[in-house]
């Protein structure tokens, strides 16, 4: 494989485009020192100061300081032997607008202010201390190349500001494209877990208690065909629920879950499909129609947190009884779902972390997901009891009574 040969550390080239300036500014100097010579005829020595200055230019940006001296030191023997003073002029003025442009306002007036000095010294020197117009059009062309200067760095930091913010815009635009990606992936994640995981969890009981029962010489064929019966009405309710989902996903501007999870009047028909898999189940919760629709992102919050729970005393608890309570108050929706199973052991089987399923970790973030919290551990006598406070927005909340003054 060919190398380019590697350029030494420290040695700056110039570009082409400051390249071609410096010719055309030599060229363009020798033209008029050859055509309109001053005082002192054009000899060879004219032309060697010229293109020695001139030749300094295409280092103009890397070393603006530098290259402003030696035009200086180059140039002002030019203009003491009474050459054509405005040969000399582009060259000099090229030099202290690239200077102006690369430094402070200071240093540009300072340089300025040095150039203005050695040129009344060489105008007064080679006329003999006489004040001219000359004087005073030199003085002008000076100044008009430091402003110049000064306005092209200010164009060009503004320019890169711009750029720099748009910049900025775009990588902001990135990460939050990036961001909601991820959000998205992490919701239709947990919201595919809990339309499947608590279905699924059903049938496979009742599909377990149908096996058991078809084995038997003689079947209960009542218990059976309930079983069969629940094995379809979840088949069913996991279908509904998953196309409710693939409609939101289908249509960016519908707010997730709205319209497709009932809120907490939809906990009876949770438990009811939890007491077909042989477990009682108690409901104390306080559902309010109006506060739903008040608060739905609560409601369908605390639908998922019971649900996933129930799942859970399901799979893991080997629980005969749990209770289910929401109760609004103090500008908060207290959940708990407490069971009288297993305990510990649950725990054990469904880490919070994660690292061995995804219930309670999906609970914790539906809870965060409306502001609130949620722990999930064994109770103190057994069991297993999962805790949410989901803060309720200020219109679902019951304004206190005051007694009217007497």
């Amino acid at each position: 494989m060919n190398r380019q040969p590697r350029k030494p550390s420290g040695v700056s080239v110039p570009n082409r485009t400051d390249t071609l300036l410096a010719v055309a500014v030599a060229v363009l100097c020798a033209a008029v020192a050859v055509a309109a010579p001053g005082s002192r005829p054009t000899d060879p020595l004219a032309m060697v100061l010229l293109l020695a200055a001139s030749a300094t230019l295409p280092w103009r940006r890397q070393r603006p300081g530098l290259v402003l001296l030696l035009v200086v030191v180059l140039t002002v023997p030019f203009h003491m032997m009474d050459y054509r003073h405005e040969a000399a002029s582009p060259i000099a003025l090229v030099a202290l607008a690239t200077f102006s442009a690369s430094v402070a306002r200071t240093k540009a007036l300072v340089g300025g202010l040095v150039v203005v000095v050695l040129v009344l010294v060489i105008m007064g020197v080679v006329q003999d201390g006489e004040i001219s117009g000359d004087h005073l059009g030199a003085v002008g062309w000076v100044f008009f190349s430091a402003v110049a200067g000064q306005a092209w760095r200010w164009h060009a930091a503004y320019v890169a500001s711009i750029i720099d913010r748009a910049e900025r815009a775009e990588r902001s635009r990135e990460e939050e494209a990036r961001r909601r990606v991820a959000e998205e992936r992490v919701r239709i994640a947990r919201d595919l877990h809990d339309l499947l995981a608590h279905s699924i969890t059903l049938i496979g009981v009742q599909a377990g208690v149908a096996a058991h029962l078809a084995r038997q010489p003689e079947p209960d064929g009542e218990v059976l065909a309930a079983a069969l019966e629940t094995i379809a009405d979840g088949c069913r309710a996991a279908r509904a629920e998953v196309r409710s989902t693939l409609t939101v996903l289908r249509e960016p501007g519908e707010a997730p879950d709205q319209g497709a999870v009932p809120g907490l009047a939809g906990v009876g028909d949770l438990a009811e499909s939890v007491r077909g898999a042989g477990v009682d189940v108690v409901v104390r919760v306080d559902a309010d129609a109006e506060a739903d629709e008040e608060a739905p992102a609560v409601g369908v919050a605390a639908y998922r947190i019971v649900q996933e729970a129930l799942t859970n005393v399901v799979r893991h608890a080997a629980a005969s009884r749990v209770t289910v309570d929401a109760v609004r108050e103090d500008g908060v929706l207290r959940l708990t779902v407490a069971d009288d199973g297993r305990g510990a052991a649950a725990a054990a089987t469904e880490p919070a972390d994660g690292s061995g399923g995804f219930g309670i970790l999906g609970m914790a973030e539906r809870a965060r997901s409306v502001g609130g919290t949620l722990t999930a551990e064994p109770g103190d006598t057994g069991g297993f009891t999962v805790r949410a406070v989901l803060p309720l927005p200020a219109a679902t909340v019951p304004a206190p009574v005051t007694p009217e003054a007497s």
